[in-house]
């Protein structure tokens, strides 16, 4: 068992999994469920996930892998390119019954992982961990599976992140529903953004440059940061940029006249087809 596999989870399947949670059945106390992504290079990305029936009993687990079957049959219709990667289970910890259900993965890919997500919302946070297992035992004697910590991280895609903000916005208005914001709105609260980390970063190098006390090798990581952001930047005159912006701009707005133009024709269209056949 390779131990130095690092897991990329997408904010869909922690969805996926509190989704599950939540319709769980009333006698259930725990959920679990297969993982399917890619792996390459030593990273598991986790791009999809769904839930499998289960009942625990206190020396044995039943899993429906009939379903477990069919469903990796259906989503490879949809994407061919996921494969089944591991498994996932809510909780805080692996239990007892985390070795048979694992074994059973074992079967269906190599070096499955194990994700954990903490629904319970123990000390206040949704724990997410991973593990993988490996065997432990004396030669010639008796052996078992460990589970051991392997790093694992949040990542998304462009669309994911659009999505995560306005789930973020529905916590500050209290809202349950947010509308899509226009593009322009994108636009500007993108700069604002872009504004206010401009100030900060403008700010700690004033607090660096004015003090004398602070850590070097801390100043000098952060530096090469920063001055890998400028290279980063192309270089353009404040008139081209205002130029390429306006174009831009220009450009976006004759994409919405034509998508509302588009949007009332075929509006005409259907009212008077309906009045011919009426």
């Amino acid at each position: 068992m390779a131990l130095n596999l690092k897991v990329k989870v997408h904010p869909v399947v922690l969805f996926q999994i509190v989704d599950a949670y939540e319709r769980r059945n009333v006698d259930a106390h725990r959920v679990i469920g297969t993982l399917m992504g890619t792996v390459d290079k030593g990273v598991v990305e986790v791009t999809n996930s769904f839930g499998v029936p289960h009942k625990e009993y206190e020396d044995t687990v039943e899993a429906d892998i009939v379903y477990a079957a069919d469903m990796f049959k259906m989503n490879q219709k949809v994407n061919r390119s996921e494969q089944i990667v591991g498994w996932w289970a809510t909780g805080n910890e692996v239990t007892t019954h985390s070795s048979t259900i694992h074994e059973y993965y074992l079967m269906e890919c190599n070096n499955p992982v194990h994700i954990t997500l903490d629904t319970t919302l123990k000390n206040d946070n949704m724990g997410l961990k991973a593990y993988v297992s490996t065997q432990i035992g004396v030669p010639g004697g008796k052996t078992g599976n460990m589970f051991i910590n392997v790093p694992i991280e949040v990542t998304c895609y462009q669309p994911e992140t659009v999505g995560l903000s306005l789930c973020q916005k529905t916590v500050a208005v209290g809202q349950k529903c947010q509308e899509p914001i226009a593009e322009l709105v994108q636009i500007e609260e993108a700069s604002s953004k872009i504004s206010d980390l401009l100030e900060v970063v403008l700010s700690y190098i004033d607090k660096v440059l004015a003090s004398s006390d602070c850590n070097a090798a801390d100043n000098s990581h952060i530096g090469r940061i920063l001055l890998d952001l400028m290279h980063s930047v192309p270089h353009v005159t404040p008139d081209r940029f205002e130029e390429m912006f306006n174009s831009n701009v220009k450009d976006l707005l004759m994409v919405i006249t034509l998508s509302q133009l588009t949007k009332t024709q075929l509006e005409l269209n259907e009212k008077l087809t309906l009045l011919s056949l009426s």
